[in-house]
Parts: C-alpha cells; sequence; structure tokens
C-alpha cells in the first residue's frame, strides 16, 4: 500500500514569498524544524528536533523554481517523499503538499497529516509578518 497525506493551503502574498518559506532554511525552521536545506537537486539535508533526538534525512529531487519542490523524507522508521506544488492566479498563491510512500495508517502517516495542518497553521502566521 502507498499512502499519501495531501493539503491545500492558499495565501495572499505573491509567490516568491511562498517559495521563500519551502526554501529558505532559516524561514523553514520558523514553520517545520530546524534545517539545512538548500534547493539544489541532489543536496541532502536534515531536519532536526534535538529534544526529541529526530533526525529527518532528506535528498532534493526536484527544483522548478518557483513552481515545484520535492524531497525525500527519511526518519523514524518511514521513507516518504514531501513533494510541494505552487501556482500563483489572482493574486492567491495556492500551495498543495503530497506526503507519499506511507505503507499504512500507522502512528507515522496519522502524525503527518495533524503535523501537516498544524505547521500549514504556522506557515499562515508566518507569511503574514514576511
Amino acid at each position: 500500500m502507498n499512502l499519501t497525506v495531501s493539503q491545500d493551503f492558499s495565501f495572499n502574498k505573491p509567490i516568491e514569498k511562498v517559495w521563500h518559506a519551502l526554501t529558505d532554511a532559516e524561514t523553514l525552521a520558523k514553520w517545520v524544524m530546524p534545517n539545512d536545506i538548500k534547493p539544489v537537486v541532489g543536496h541532502k539535508f536534515q531536519f532536526r528536533l534535538e529534544q526529541y533526538n529526530l533526525i529527518l534525512d532528506c535528498e532534493v529531487l526536484e527544483v522548478e523554481e518557483p513552481n515545484k519542490l520535492s524531497y525525500t523524507w527519511v526518519g523514524g522508521g518511514i521513507n516518504t517523499t514531501v513533494t510541494w506544488t505552487l501556482k500563483h492566479e489572482n493574486g492567491t498563491t495556492f500551495l498543495h503538499l503530497d506526503h507519499s510512500g506511507f505503507e499504512k495508517e500507522d502512528q507515522a502517516f496519522n502524525g503527518a497529516k495533524f503535523g501537516w495542518v498544524r505547521m500549514g497553521d504556522d506557515l499562515k502566521k508566518l507569511l503574514g509578518d514576511i
């Protein structure tokens, strides 16, 4: 089985600001977790939550600035892929997330569903400030 967590977000911000929030390590850390991302295909990076001893190993798979970003998300017993797709229409930037590769509806899958909703809310707050 291959399950996917999908979320849709919309922002009354330019697509470049949303892209920046996805690809700038310092900004991404404010709504996801500390990281060392660079939007370069093949770049290996990590998300880290020291207090939970959580390290996610990632590799950038695809970059189509400012419309698509995809990277692996490996850690905590899962090996999945995160793909962000952006489009801008009539003053609104639409952001779609697919977090794919889950094998079953378990704690990791349900945690991702909950976590991305929370992080999406944090992104909305952050973009209000940028």
